[in-house]
């Protein structure tokens, strides 16, 4: 059997290996796809926890591991998904996140800058940003999954089970945030930079993409929605042949008149696949090089805790103390496709 620390680097490997990869692991000239690590971590589990017996004796040995794994994995993963317009930091427990300014000769002169943060019960409050730094208050964020007990003794449901539903959750939680942040945001914009459309116009994008230029050059975020009806006014007479193709195989231009689309994540809130998580019909132009407009912070180590139902099942609720805010400037430009306002949550 594997010491803690062994099994420990081997959950946080199931966490963050590439499913679709055939190599998730090497060691040596001994190659493991992703189903053979998450097979050695289920082997290792059953020995701490196969029985019930064994389980109560070494359930906080368990629920330490998917603790610690969530610390170290959660904010590598978020700041790989979301980095280039988001700051991440880790800090301890009752420690306050600050963030420090990226001051740009452009933003000296020009740049306006507005905090929005998450408030209480999803209130958002924004205030004027005083001096170059920003603190971010932390909210705790939870997930949760339910195993019953025949189901667990019989090995059809794991921790690494857990890990993955518990992971996803809080990914999910942090985007949502994210999102709702950007959105509450829009208020504190200028006029100029905030346009709406019945539809892709290419007049009012390159009208925003002119105003976010002028602080460095800015890219475009959105979903894949969005980027899909990126377009110019009248694609016949200048779309080549290899964007075209490019169209074809990404179902959008990776590339704008030289700015890039970068595709954000969009997931639907429940399986009947009617309600998105995040308003589609948004996207946002924001300069390169300054500060970045969304700030994580998470603050001291993963909880988990378990809840036993009178069914036996067990249902293990884990949270974290995540916050997220976003530190607006007069450099960044949104544009809504109202023709993309779906059913959403956010």
């Amino acid at each position: 059997m594997l010491d803690k620390k062994e099994l420990l680097k081997l959950m946080k490997l199931s966490a963050t290996a590439d499913r679709t990869s055939p190599v998730a692991y090497a060691f040596g000239e001994e190659k493991f796809t992703a189903q053979e690590v998450d097979a050695a971590i289920y082997t290792e589990l059953q020995e701490l926890g196969g029985t019930f017996a064994l389980y109560r004796e070494n359930k906080n040995t368990i629920f330490e591991l998917i603790e610690q794994t969530i610390d170290e994995v959660l904010p590598a993963w978020i700041y790989d998904k979301y980095s280039q317009f988001a700051d991440v930091q880790t800090v301890a427990q009752g420690d306050k996140p600050v963030f420090r300014i990226r001051i740009t000769n452009a933003s000296k002169m020009r740049a306006k800058q507005f905090v929005t943060k998450v408030g209480l019960a999803g209130v958002y409050e924004t205030f004027k940003l005083d001096g170059k730094t920003v603190n971010i208050t932390s909210m705790a964020y939870g997930g949760a999954a339910s195993i019953g007990l025949e189901e667990f003794l019989d090995g059809r449901i794991t921790f690494a089970d857990v890990l993955d539903v518990v992971m996803l959750a809080l990914d999910e939680a942090v985007y949502k945030e994210i999102a709702k942040a950007l959105i509450a945001s829009i208020a504190n914009l200028p006029a100029h930079n905030k346009l709406t459309n019945a539809g892709f116009s290419e007049p009012k994008m390159d009208q925003l993409i002119a105003i976010a230029d002028a602080y460095g050059k800015s890219a475009i975020y959105c979903t894949y929605e969005f980027a899909a009806t990126i377009m110019p006014a009248d694609a016949t007479n200048w779309v080549s042949p290899s964007m075209q193709d490019a169209k074809w195989a990404n179902g959008y231009l990776a590339n704008y008149k030289g700015h890039q689309v970068i595709v954000l994540p969009q997931s639907f809130v429940d399986d009947t696949n009617t309600t998105k998580v995040i308003n589609p019909s948004y996207a946002w132009i924001i300069p390169t090089g300054g500060s970045k407009p969304v700030k994580v912070a998470f603050e001291g180590q993963a909880v988990t805790q378990e809840f036993v139902n009178r069914d036996g099942s067990r249902e293990i609720q884990i949270y974290k103390k995540i916050g997220i805010g976003t530190l607006i400037t007069n450099n960044i430009c949104s544009f809504q496709n109202t023709s993309l306002s779906t059913s959403h949550t956010y």
